[in-house]
C-alpha cells in the first residue's frame, strides 16, 4: 500500500474525469502549480498507483452490441485452463477477460455486432471445451451507468454530482473512416498521448486530429478520457456484485439509493442474466457486505439473492474491438 495525500487523490479524480487535461488545468483545480502536477503524475506512475490511460467508446455507436460472459470450470487441469483462455482471448472480439475469485471463475466481455457471428462463435467454444464448464451464464448489456470516483475526494465529493456518463444501447450507429479508426485505436491504447505524437503516427495535421478528436466526442463515439488505477496501492479492491431482485418494479428506487454511495462506480442492466450489476472500489468484502445489507434493509424482501466476484488477473483488455 502507497500512502497519498488529498492533493494526489484529487489529481487522480481529475484524471479519471478527463486524463486529457493539460497539467496547467488540473493544477487550476487542485490548486497546484503545473509543474508540481506533473511531478505528482510521475511519482504515481512509477510508483504504480497509475496503470494506464483509456478511452471510453460507445460500442453501440460502433454498431455493436456488448454481451459479457461468465464460466466455471470443472474437470479442468491448469493445461485445459489455459488453453480455453488463449481461446477466449484471442478471439477478435473479446473486450475483457479475467479471471474471478466468486461464484465464477473466468469472466468475458464481448463486442458483438452479429448474432449469427456469436452463435457460431459460442457453438465453438462448447464444442471444443463443453465438459469443462460446471457452469456458464451469459447477458446483454442494455444500459450502463459509470461514476465518478468521489471516495478519492474522501469527504469532500458532492452526493449529487456522482454520474460521470451514461451508455443506452438502442443507438443508431455512426458511420466511420479509417482515419477515425486509426484514432479510436491509439485513444483506446494511451487516452493521454499527445496530439503532436497523434500527428505522427497518423500521418496529418495537429488540426485534424484536434477536430476529430473533437466530433467523436460530439457524435457520442467517445464517452470519456479515464484512468487506470492499480487499487492494491491503495489498499483496495474492486468488486462486482450481480443482485437477482424478486420485484422488478423496485430497480429504479435502488439504482437512485445505490448511486449516492461514492465508492459505487458502474451499474449495468441486462438481460438474460442478474437483474442489476453493481461495481464497487470498497478496502474489503466487510464493506461490501454493510453496503447489501443497507439495501436489503432499505428494500426489504426485494433481493432475492446476490452474488459477487474480484477480478483476479486479467488477460485482455483491449477498448475496441479488432477491425
Amino acid at each position: 500500500m502507497v500512502k497519498i495525500d488529498l492533493k494526489d487523490r484529487k489529481i487522480l479524480y481529475e484524471l479519471d474525469l478527463n486524463c486529457r487535461q493539460s497539467n496547467t488545468q488540473i493544477g487550476k483545480k487542485v490548486g497546484l502549480k503545473r509543474d508540481v502536477v506533473a511531478y505528482r503524475i510521475k511519482r504515481m506512475q512509477e510508483e504504480g498507483i497509475i496503470k494506464n490511460y483509456f478511452t471510453v467508446i460507445d460500442s453501440y455507436r460502433l454498431g455493436y452490441n456488448v454481451f459479457r460472459i461468465y464460466f466455471t470450470f470443472q474437470y479442468a487441469t491448469p493445461e485445459i485452463k489455459n488453453k480455453i483462455i488463449d481461446y477466449l482471448a484471442n478471439y477478435k472480439h473479446t473486450w475483457v477477460l479475467a479471471s474471478m475469485i466468486g461464484k465464477y471463475d473466468l469472466s468475458s466481455v464481448l463486442w458483438i455486432k452479429d448474432i449469427n457471428d456469436f452463435y457460431t462463435y459460442w457453438q465453438n467454444i462448447i464444442g471444443k471445451f463443453g465438459d469443462y464448464f460446471a457452469e456458464k451464464n451469459f447477458s446483454i448489456y442494455v444500459k450502463s451507468y459509470s461514476y465518478k470516483k468521489s471516495y478519492l475526494l474522501l469527504e469532500e465529493y458532492k452526493k449529487s454530482d456522482r454520474l460521470n456518463y451514461e451508455i443506452t444501447g438502442g443507438k443508431e450507429s455512426i458511420k466511420l473512416d479509417d482515419l477515425d479508426y486509426q484514432l479510436l485505436s491509439e485513444l483506446a491504447e494511451n487516452a493521454r498521448v499527445s496530439v503532436v505524437d497523434l500527428t505522427k503516427k497518423l500521418d496529418c495535421s495537429s488540426q485534424t486530429v484536434t477536430y476529430r478528436i473533437k466530433n467523436l466526442v460530439k457524435q457520442g463515439v467517445i464517452q470519456a478520457f479515464r484512468l487506470g488505477i492499480d487499487l492494491s496501492k491503495l489498499g483496495m479492491q474492486h468488486y462486482k456484485v450481480n443482485l437477482h431482485l424478486k420485484e422488478q418494479s423496485i430497480r429504479q428506487n435502488i439504482i437512485n439509493y445505490i448511486q449516492k454511495n461514492p465508492n459505487l462506480t458502474f451499474i449495468g442492466i441486462s438481460a438474460g442474466f442478474a437483474d442489476l450489476e453493481l461495481e464497487f472500489d470498497l478496502e474489503n468484502s466487510v464493506k461490501l457486505n454493510e453496503i447489501i445489507e443497507n439495501i436489503d434493509t432499505k428494500f426489504s424482501g426485494s433481493i432475492r439473492n446476490h452474488d459477487y466476484q474480484i477480478a483476479s488477473k486479467f488477460y485482455k483488455v483491449r477498448c475496441i474491438p479488432e477491425f
